[in-house]
């Protein structure tokens, strides 16, 4: 029976960082995916560039039920050492919008990086290969393959979350906290597009593909990015954003032209030329058929100079306070992140180690530590494997 260090469960973000950095304090390191190819969430990332990091990351941008837990990984491994690794390595990027980098080429570039890291520090990434079973030994564990039976002193479990099935994600990771009594936080897709019922799909279906610049908002949580329409209900970075802090019987807000006084926009336009329609002066600031939904919404009709202060003010709210209960999400299949997972009240912050079972680490997705849209869940992922890679 082969012999290791260390095995890691997932071949992805984390497990990779990961197996590097243990690699680099010697230890022997046995990396495996039940996938034919290391890195597929990160090859389909940001539209095949990755966003791999974001130059404004701190804990505040995370989601959990612990938001203290992130401090030490995030701290101490930041997104500045993951971009001196991107530059070391020669990858041309560069920043969009809300300090999000992305590669210059292909996401194929951070995989064949961190591919190329793992080979030159003798790391055995073994692909195609699923795990049977897990159970302890006098030294540690004896894992179970699809391919064998090996040994290992560490056992770490970076094989994410259950989101985008069609990749081959699944909830083995937290199978495998359930198999050793390490607590899971229930799980929900996030950063995720929300559904209508069918009368408000019926009402909007018009508007599926219009996008707006937006303000939306659930309780306090607030952002503003863009918004899109679709045939199932909204979507775009703003909602994926809001989705991870929304809950089935929420409403969400939105504003679809944040900062303008929609009120005094059309007392202007009625100074200027009284004879106009509501959806006229609308439209010269938001898509055409969406001015027109919205003043069919407010049965508003007529030109602006018939119409009176409290009904300017009703477009309004119309336009910049839009109230409306979404009727659910489109889960796993679309959602880009799991929300919850490995219970960060039963980890050991400084190591990603189980505090109840020694030897047994959870890192990246699997962990109830969710990131904003943006490149935060992969700063997730190298802080966390980094962290785990200096204890397994």
């Amino acid at each position: 029976m082969q012999s290791y260090d260390v095995v890691i469960i997932g071949a992805g973000a984390a497990g990779m960082m990961c197996a590097v950095e243990a690699a680099k304090r010697a230890r022997s390191v046995l990396i495996l995916d039940h996938a034919a190819m290391p890195g597929e969430k990160i090859r389909i990332s940001g539209g095949g560039r990755c966003n791999f990091t974001n130059t404004h990351a701190s804990p505040k941008n995370f989601l959990s039920g612990n938001p203290h837990f992130c401090i030490s990984a995030l701290s101490r491994y930041t997104q500045r050492d993951f971009i001196a690794l991107v530059e070391r390595h020669r990858i041309a990027y560069h920043e969009k919008t809300l300090g999000q980098l992305f590669c210059d080429g292909s996401a194929r570039q951070i995989i064949d990086m961190l591919v190329g890291e793992m080979q030159g520090r003798g790391v055995q990434l073994a692909l195609s290969t699923s795990v049977e079973d897990i159970s302890r030994s006098a030294d540690g564990f004896v894992v179970t393959l699809s391919t064998g039976t090996v040994s290992c002193q560490s056992v770490v479990v970076a094989c994410g979350g259950k989101s985008i099935p069609k990749m081959g994600a699944t909830g083995f990771g937290y199978e495998i906290a359930d198999r050793f009594g390490v607590a899971v936080v229930e799980t929900r897709p996030a950063l995720v597009p929300l559904t209508f019922d069918a009368r408000t799909l019926e009402r909007l279906a018009p508007l599926a593909g219009n996008a707006v610049d937006a303000e939306v908002s659930c309780g306090k949580t607030r952002f503003s990015e863009a918004m899109l329409f679709t045939h199932r209900g909204v979507s775009g970075p703003a909602i994926l954003q809001i989705s991870s802090y929304w809950r089935e019987g929420d409403e969400i807000r939105i504003a679809m032209l944040p900062g303008t006084d929609v009120a005094e926009l059309l007392r202007d336009a009625r100074r200027l030329n009284g004879r106009q329609a509501v959806q006229t002066v609308l439209a010269n600031h938001l898509p055409k058929r969406l001015a027109q939904a919205v003043a069919e919404r407010t049965g508003i009709n007529g030109n602006l100079a018939d119409m009176t202060d409290a009904q300017m003010k009703t477009v309004d709210a119309a336009v910049n306070d839009w109230r409306i209960k979404p009727a659910g999400s489109e889960g796993y299949r679309t959602a880009e992140v799991t929300l919850g997972g490995v219970d960060t009240n039963a980890l050991d912050q400084k190591t990603m180690q189980a505090k109840s079972v020694p030897g047994l680490f959870f890192i990246g997705e699997v962990v109830d530590v969710t990131g904003w849209l943006g490149g935060y869940n992969f700063q997730w992922a190298w802080s966390s494997g980094w962290v785990a890679g200096q204890a397994v």
